[in-house]
């Protein structure tokens, strides 16, 4: 994979940073640790610039945050009680932890929204909750791009440091999201098994 993004940074330039971090957040499987680093890498080559990086990077992971906001936005609270109450033990909720979950969103959803985006794998998906929720839109723009701009900074600002030593900051973070991924999946499984409805 490592191959075909620089290969695609370094013939696309700008283009192709915005295009591999909007495709990143709208399929998180796309390392962004990789396309910024990388992209980083071609600044300290002289080939790009930084800053310009950093905000082309931004601009595509936005555009792909939005668009998971408007699509569970649209969705809707109506529409997900159905879903909620038919596969209750699948999603590992009832609508009691729903309304629950909503009441603290609407209190601590700003600071949610900004620090989620600079976490591994769990970046891509904040969006959803912030459009179920119907967030403000412009809050959520705000907020999202703070961190958004934020994790790019600090991935490209890496893959700049570092120079050709990338490899080494890839592996680290790769970690990081992997050993992430398994939490999660050990999480899920766990509410899972011991799920029970509230009467």
């Amino acid at each position: 994979m490592t191959d075909w993004v620089q290969a695609l940074i370094a013939e696309g330039g700008y283009l192709g940073v915005f295009l591999l971090m909007f495709g990143e957040t709208i399929f998180p499987p796309i390392p962004s640790e990789v396309i910024m680093s990388m992209a980083g890498l071609q600044a300290a080559k002289g080939t790009m610039s930084l800053t310009g990086a950093i905000l082309v990077g931004s601009a595509g992971a936005m555009l792909g945050n939005i668009a998971w906001y408007l699509a569970a936005r649209g969705l809707g609270m109506e529409r997900l009680r159905p879903l909620i109450e038919r596969h209750g033990r699948w999603l590992t909720m009832d609508w009691a932890e729903v309304d629950r979950g909503e009441r603290w969103f609407m209190r601590h959803g700003y600071l949610f929204v900004c620090i989620g985006r600079m976490l591994p794998t769990l970046r891509s998906l904040i969006s959803i909750p912030a459009g179920l929720m119907r967030m403000r839109f412009l809050p959520f723009c705000l907020w999202s791009s703070i961190g958004t701009v934020g994790w790019s900074a600090m991935l490209g600002t890496g893959g700049w440091v570092l120079g050709t030593r990338f490899a080494e900051m890839e592996a680290w973070l790769g970690l990081a999201s992997t050993l992430l991924l398994i939490a999660l999946g050990a999480w899920y499984l766990w509410r899972v098994l011991t799920w029970r409805p509230r009467t």
